[in-house]
């Protein structure tokens, strides 16, 4: 018996209370959990008889000094409410509305500015869910569609590129419960250390063995990447032609999508920069911009080189070529440079770097941002959760998507998708630490709060009777009630409260 087995028992339908243990109905496991143990998820505990959660539900003080430390608080002491001037209830550590359907575990009232408004927060159970991961490189990480791994188990793939950074798509239903056991707990585990901001390791078939923590640099075969590219070989081309006029003759800049060439490209000709003759391989898109110089890599702008005169033809004299020509190489991102002069047989022969060129060089690295990874939750909200807001709820999604009602997780804003359904987007360095959790079905849980005016909760068929006052929730808290907290939230995080009061679209 493993050391998970030994901790819970699942659900038997036709059973009754197991010996001294009693029965957790948070999730579809429906673990029995002796006193003093938690369930499978360890987010459940039995304490004394009672289920409550193991974490303290979190409350974020907006009116404190965003100084990054926690506020003081004596769960002990009577509370006057001085040291939170405007409370914002998070779901984080508020339990869930499973089963269907009960009231969701906390729908706070107060007033703000003159206005009642009303959060209504639940921790939901998300089988459809995923994370969007951006990584901030031009090396080429794998092709799109490649499958992507943690502990060999496959967790997503490969998604198409964007403008200096490469692109996953991991988890989904498909991953969680349509695969093995093995594939479903990994990619369970991998998501959640992805949301609360934890490194992963992740491999690509055929491809680079990344290392991926939200809002720190990527590791890419074991090497840390510093920066993104300024932009694509014609870009750089178009920014930087005036710095190099009068300084060298030629200047190649080398990009795994669109390499430049100064003197064919339309910012070479405004400055009247002359033919050199250069012959670039390649398909040639427009003047001075070529396609497929080399394959993709880790190489010199994100292909696969090493040696960038690999990308030239012979040169042709007749158009401009001639012994001593002048010739600078970069990359996109400035970490690679060289500097060559053509000789008697109008071949270039690498020559010390110029001063001169530094400072061309060094303003390409100035203008490349910090290379960071991205991490995206995406979720749909459906089942219990909606049913939790409101009786009916179609109401709620309409409600959102009309912008009455205004989504965030965990005190942070998200991105509601178009269309059909609550389908959101949160950056999770905007969430608090340790915001999510799981439970095995597998899926995970991620704390999600609804605020709207009291007026219109009534009309979309809220349930009214079980609205509290903050200062309640404080001095009783609910169901699975342990323990309180509250915090700063992430700095750039508005206060939820007064962003809905903005929205003012009735």
């Amino acid at each position: 018996m493993n050391d998970l087995a030994e901790r819970f028992e699942t659900h038997d339908p036709g059973a009754k209370k197991v010996a001294e243990k009693i029965r957790c109905d948070a999730c579809p496991v429906m673990c029995y959990i002796a006193d003093g143990r938690t369930g499978a998820c360890d987010r459940y505990a039995n304490v004394s008889g009672r289920i409550v959660r193991t974490e303290p539900m979190r409350l974020l003080d907006h009116a404190s000094p965003r100084n990054g430390d926690v506020v003081p608080f004596d769960p002990d002491a009577p509370w006057d409410g001085s040291l939170v001037r405007q409370p914002f209830v998070t779901a984080i550590g508020s339990g869930t509305t499973y089963p269907d359907y009960k009231p969701a575990p906390f729908i706070v009232s107060q007033e703000v500015e003159g206005v009642d408004l009303v959060t209504v927060v639940t921790e939901g159970i998300f089988s459809y869910c995923g994370v969007k991961i951006k990584i901030d490189t031009d090396r080429h990480l794998g092709d799109e569609t490649a499958v992507v791994r943690a502990q060999g188990e496959p967790v997503g793939h490969v998604t198409t590129g964007e403008y200096g950074s490469q692109m996953l798509s991991l988890g989904g239903v498909h991953h969680l419960t349509g695969g093995s056991k093995a594939e479903g707990r990994v990619t369970c585990e991998t998501l959640l250390s992805l949301c609360n901001k934890r490194p992963v390791e992740l491999t690509i078939d055929n491809g680079a063995t990344i290392v991926v923590e939200a809002g720190k640099a990527p590791v890419i075969d074991g090497k840390l990447e510093s920066r993104m590219r300024v932009g694509c070989g014609s870009a750089t081309i178009g920014m930087f032609a005036s710095q190099w006029r009068g300084l060298v003759d030629e200047v190649v800049v080398v990009d795994d999508h669109i390499t430049g060439v100064v003197s064919e490209h339309q910012a070479g000709k405004v400055l009247d920069w002359e033919d050199t003759g250069i012959k670039v391989v390649g398909r040639r898109s427009t003047p001075g911009r070529y396609f497929k110089v080399a394959e993709p890599g880790l190489g010199w702008g994100g292909t696969n080189i090493e040696d960038p005169l690999t990308i030239l033809a012979p040169w042709n004299e007749k158009k401009g070529a001639r012994p001593g020509l002048s010739l600078l190489m970069v990359s996109t991102t400035g970490e690679q440079f060289a500097y060559y002069e053509l000789d008697d047989a109008l071949m270039p022969v690498a020559k010390p770097f110029p001063d001169r060129l530094r400072r061309s060089v060094e303003l390409i690295e100035e203008n490349c941002e910090p290379a960071l990874c991205t991490v995206l939750f995406i979720g749909g909200a459906g089942g219990s959760l909606r049913a939790g807001v409101v009786d009916n709820p179609v109401n709620l999604t309409r409600s959102v998507q009309g912008l009455r009602t205004y989504v965030t997780v965990g005190g942070a804003p998200v991105y509601v998708w178009p269309g059909g359904g609550i389908t959101l987007m949160v950056d999770v360095t905007r969430v608090p630490d340790n915001s999510f959790g799981y439970v095995p079905t597998p899926a995970l849980v991620a704390p999600i709060e609804f605020t709207l005016r009291r007026d219109d909760y009534e009309k979309l068929g809220g349930h009214m009777s079980e609205i509290r006052s903050v200062e309640d929730v404080l001095a009783h808290g609910g169901e699975y009630f342990n323990d309180r907290r509250i915090e700063v939230p992430p700095r750039g995080n508005d206060w939820p409260l007064r962003a809905q009061l903005r929205r003012e679209i009735r």
